[in-house]
């Protein structure tokens, strides 16, 4: 009798332990399994990169009228005068002129051209805006870039916001007006006071343009 209670005992401790073993089993494939998917998930969708920055560097465009048209300096066809008007005073970069306004003699690096106020003011050539500015003696300024070292000054101007720097501009298109915030020459006619520099050197305007 106590055999018999012993032996089913022992096959119950026997059935346990195989229970407790299948769960275990199943329950490192399950574990297994679902490692598994994981990695296969990681693998399929790996995370991206970080992007590095690269650095931006914004050049002002500069554009060569010469490319445009080519003639020789004097009557060049690729320049024309930013307003029709007479000149009221020349170039002078040697022999000082006489100024009303500061009442006193001094050198005038460009030519001042008698026009109404408001009147349009156009750009001598194709090129680019480098830039728009309020001068302290000869107002609102606007510069513009043609290439080969030449560039043409706009001065006494009424309005500096219809171009802008960078702007790419055609021969012949209106850029402002004229206007009377120059300080130096507030007492004169109402004029474009106009410069052109080589290299950075004003030069006479009638090199390159016809009055």
């Amino acid at each position: 009798m106590r055999q018999e209670r012993k032996k089913e005992r022992d096959k119950a401790a026997i059935s346990l332990v195989l229970c407790f073993s299948v769960i275990a089993i199943a329950s490192v494939f399950t574990v297994k399994s679902s490692i598994d998917k994981l990695n296969l998930q990681n693998l399929s969708d790996p995370e991206p990169l970080p992007q590095q920055e690269q650095p931006v560097t914004q050049q002002i465009p500069t554009v060569d009228s010469q490319e445009h048209e080519n003639s020789d300096a004097r009557g060049n066809t690729a320049y024309e005068i930013p307003l029709s008007g007479s000149i009221i005073t020349e170039f002078s970069a040697d022999t000082p002129v006489y100024s009303k306004t500061l009442d006193q003699y001094m050198t005038h690096y460009g030519v001042d051209i008698k026009a109404p106020l408001d009147t349009q003011v156009k750009a001598v050539a194709a090129g680019t805006v480098t830039k728009v500015y309020t001068d302290d003696k000869y107002g609102i300024t606007i510069e513009i870039n043609h290439g080969d070292g030449l560039t043409s000054v706009y001065s006494n101007l009424s309005t500096g916001s219809m171009v802008e720097v960078s702007d790419v501009v055609e021969k012949g298109q209106v850029i402002s007006g004229v206007g009377d915030t120059s300080l130096f020459e507030s007492l004169e006619e109402s004029h474009l006071h106009f410069e052109m520099h080589k290299d950075g050197t004003p030069v006479d305007p009638k090199t390159y343009l016809e009055f």
